[in-house]
């Protein structure tokens, strides 16, 4: 099988989608398992560099079959670059009312938020691991928050966990540039309030999995995370999968799957 058949296949479709918002990309996909609940919950936020041309489409995938092992999944959506107000601040707020609107759901659905773990691939694992770290935002702060939702953990799927690292590096054409208006130099204070690995100790447990052959996001960047946040007391465990490029970790055929599942289960 074609391994990136995820992103040229349709998923199959949500229970419901629904608004958290008032602009057209401010919605969220959820789909519940069956039985009665309430059900541990995985938000997931998709990857493809924060550019407007990908989409949630091709995580439905993934958030189908772990729906069937028993997760609730709400598959966030969200301003990114190309579209009015995506890149710096808007995709950060857009996520992070996406998340706090978890509160609103469960007065209506059957959702355990004291089982809630966040998930992102690439650009999305930098947003996994930003919204899990929040409350570390100063009161002054622009993206600050009073009440953050705040996960029991976060998994990071080959994450742009250091957003200087990335635009050192060139991801994506330069992509961490455009994301963020600027360079460090001329807006450090948006690379330090939006770059996990600027955050750590970010308080929650944390397992990034990241495959020693992808191409797209070096296998560096979560090694280099984890040794930072390691050595100021965050627990956090990182799984290398050998062989392994940057779509397996989303593809629910891969046989790296089964990892990523694992890592969900050992968090709740």
């Amino acid at each position: 099988m074609d391994p990136l058949w995820m992103l040229e296949t349709p998923s199959p479709p949500a229970d419901a989608r629904i608004p958290y918002g008032k602009n057209p990309y401010q919605f969220g996909d959820l789909r519940l398992p069956q039985g009665p609940g309430p059900h541990p919950v995985v938000v997931m936020v998709h990857g493809g560099f924060w550019r407007a041309k990908y989409d949630l489409e091709h995580v439905g995938h993934l958030c189908a079959d772990l729906t069937r092992r028993g997760f609730a999944t709400w598959s966030l959506e969200f301003r990114r670059v190309g579209h009015e107000g995506g890149g710096w601040p808007g995709t950060f707020e857009d996520v992070a009312e996406g998340v706090d609107f978890l509160r609103t759901l469960a007065a209506s659905q059957p959702l355990d938020l004291s089982r809630a773990v966040f998930m992102g691939h690439s650009a999305g694992g930098h947003l996994a691991l930003w919204l899990a770290a929040r409350r570390r935002l100063p009161p002054e702060a622009p993206l600050y928050r009073p009440t953050p939702f705040i996960p029991r953990g976060v998994v990071g799927l080959a994450g742009v966990v250091n957003l200087e690292q990335a635009l050192a590096l060139r991801l994506s054409q330069g992509i961490v540039e455009e994301f963020l208006g600027g360079t460090p130099a001329q807006v450090p204070e948006r690379y330090q309030l939006g770059s996990p690995s600027a955050l750590v100790p970010l308080g929650v447990r944390q397992i990034l999995l990241h495959g020693t052959e992808d191409d797209t996001v070096p296998v560096s960047l979560s090694i280099e995370y984890h040794a930072r946040a390691a050595a100021v007391g965050d627990d956090v465990r990182l799984v290398t999968l050998p062989g392994a490029g940057h779509f397996e970790l989303i593809n629910p055929l891969a046989p790296e799957w089964r990892q990523v599942v694992e890592a969900l289960g050992s968090l709740l």
